[in-house]
């Protein structure tokens, strides 16, 4: 993939889908034209909102432990990306780097996205998943699937980051 085809993102918070109840982390372009939302699960929410909000827990989380043992290692997390969406599901990669040798490592969006956040990395994502977000079909999320399509799509376009209450960024 060309450095052409990705577009850098940020973090701008965590939501909640208001027809499924399930988790969504909303990712900006810096210029914020552009939104992606990304269904999570509850556990990954909490592990990127305890970061988001800089919670200091008294164990380490999983994604806490993963950045202490790549520290250590002398592994670098220089960025990750978000390559494709198929079936509703998207998918990551986590790009490290050690004594100069690239390892890339395939991993589930909301992974990335916490390792990214806890080591400082740059968050990218894929024209093609932009592209394809845009048709993602909402009915297996949401009984009326059209109209829903239509409201999602309206509310992605008017947030704003006061719309994420206490995980704004």
């Amino acid at each position: 993939m060309k450095e052409s085809d990705l577009i850098q993102m940020k973090v701008t918070g965590l939501t909640i889908d208001p027809f499924t109840n399930m988790p969504i982390i909303i990712l900006k372009d810096f210029e914020e034209k552009m939104a992606l939302p990304i269904w999570i699960g509850l556990i990954e929410a909490s592990a990127i909102a305890t970061e988001l909000e800089k919670i200091e827990l008294s164990r380490p989380m999983t994604h806490d432990l993963l950045r202490n043992i790549l520290r250590e290692l002398g592994v670098q997390v220089t960025k990750v990306e978000v390559t494709d969406l198929m079936d509703n599901t998207f998918f990551a990669r986590i790009y490290l780097v050690k004594d100069g040798k690239e390892y890339v490592m395939d991993s589930r969006p909301s992974d990335a996205i916490a390792v990214a956040l806890r080591t400082k990395s740059d968050i990218f994502v894929d024209k093609k998943v932009m592209d394809k977000s845009r048709r993602v079909d909402l009915s297996s999320q949401a009984p009326e699937g059209q109209l829903k399509q239509q409201k999602w799509a309206e509310i992605l376009e008017n947030l704003s980051p006061e719309d994420f209450g206490k995980y704004k960024m």
